[in-house]
């Protein structure tokens, strides 16, 4: 219900509370993934977390200051993009992504992220759209790269995982431009 295709095989659908047994099942699946790079994966770790990480995103959404959706092909959910952030009044926000190694490769992710941009700048009326990655998560950047953004910043050993001070790289894309970027096509 509620979706939006990305492929024959594919689609984009909001993810919701109640959907916790699957998500978790998705994120053992990640974990090795998605650890290192999202905050909530490592703490969704069980039934009950899986569950209160959806229904942070729910609450999000009800407060219009953030949303999560997944990325299901054939029937499995694979991925997923976000937003982490997001401030109508501000007009900022902030894209996330996730896939496991199922949903690697098949242009899901650019496709799932090309639809929040189109839905923040277009629908929404956004000015900023931000995108923040670990300096060694190559994946993400190169998404962000496909996408138009550009690199703002790079803030040093701004991320601690395991004891390891990471950098963390911030993007950026502006509503002028994406608009640009689509009279170009």
């Amino acid at each position: 219900m509620y979706a939006i295709p990305l492929t024959d095989d594919a689609e984009l659908r909001t993810l919701e509370p109640w959907q916790d047994a699957e998500f978790l099942a998705h994120i053992d699946r990640a974990r090795s993934k998605t650890d290192p790079w999202i905050p909530w994966a490592s703490r969704s770790t069980d039934p009950e977390s899986a569950r209160a990480t959806l229904q942070s995103y729910a609450d999000k959404q009800a407060a219009d200051s953030g949303r999560i959706y997944g990325i299901w092909r054939d029937g499995t959910l694979i991925g997923g993009v976000m937003f982490v952030q997001f401030d109508a009044k501000t007009g900022n926000c902030e894209i996330g992504v996730w896939a496991e190694p199922a949903g690697e490769g098949h242009g899901l992710i650019s496709a799932s992220v090309r639809h929040l941009i189109a839905y923040a700048f277009g629908e929404r009326g956004m000015h900023r759209i931000e995108w923040w990655n670990s300096a060694g998560n190559i994946r993400s950047r190169a998404v962000a790269q496909r996408m138009g953004m550009h690199l703002d910043a790079t803030l040093r050993e701004q991320s601690l995982y395991k004891g390891v001070r990471h950098d963390m790289e911030v993007w950026s894309l502006l509503a002028h431009e994406w608009r640009g970027e689509q009279d170009a096509v």
